[in-house]
């Protein structure tokens, strides 16, 4: 009989074979960070851990962003997975749901699910995409979209729809002000939020230090 460490386990070697060759934004190494976060931030809450795990190794399973924007993509494919596994009907569930509302998608839409889990993985998430970290992998993204790095002439837009923010071209520089920079308001957890104070220092230190560099004046 498989114990929740063998199932993790398992769950490892699964998601390291399917994002094998992925990009490095969102490859092994980022799942495994997020891994460690929701770990870490679990410790102060009243949560599953397995359902945590699971959701923090499963989260980007298949991104949409990587599958022609296929929302249903990422969920079914955690699914179909989760049912290899000898876990609870209801935890399978409940890591499917985690995986289908984690994501920012623009931050202004409803939210169809919550729960104390989802807050911690969300969380957990949310800081890599923020700090020194969170900087390379934004503009890593931004290249691999072939996205300018900035132009002055494009201004961020802070109230894109869903599919807007989607479907976005805008430079890089932009990506902090529609989402890197709110991220730090928007975390659930108190330690999430802790954890994000340093971060969002370091990005807006790197912005002015950015801005003084592309005007020439250092």
């Amino acid at each position: 009989m498989m114990t929740n460490q063998d199932i993790i386990n398992t769950t490892v070697i699964y998601v390291k074979q399917t994002l094998s060759g992925s990009e490095s934004g969102h490859n092994w190494f980022h799942i495994e960070r997020v891994w460690r976060n929701a770990k870490l931030i679990a410790a102060s809450e009243q949560v599953d851990l397995l359902v945590v795990e699971l959701a923090a190794l499963l989260h980007d399973i298949a991104d949409s962003k990587f599958h022609d924007g296929d929302e249903n993509i990422g969920p079914s494919t955690a699914k179909t997975f989760l049912a290899t596994l000898p876990v609870d009907a209801g935890i399978a569930t409940h890591v499917v749901n985690i995986v289908t509302h984690i994501s920012f998608k623009g931050g202004n839409h409803e939210k169809g699910f919550y729960s104390p889990e989802l807050a911690v993985v969300q969380d957990a998430d949310r800081l890599d995409a923020i700090g020194a970290i969170g900087i390379a992998r934004a503009f890593h993204y931004g290249g691999y979209k072939n996205r300018e790095i900035y132009d002055p002439a494009i201004a961020p837009d802070l109230h894109m729809t869903k599919e807007a923010y989607k479907n976005s071209q805008a430079p890089t520089i932009n990506h902090f002000y529609e989402k890197l920079l709110l991220l730090k308001d928007r975390m659930n957890t108190v330690t999430g939020k802790q954890l994000t104070l340093q971060r969002h220092v370091f990005m807006e230190n790197y912005l002015q230090q950015f801005y003084s560099e592309w005007n020439g004046e250092l």
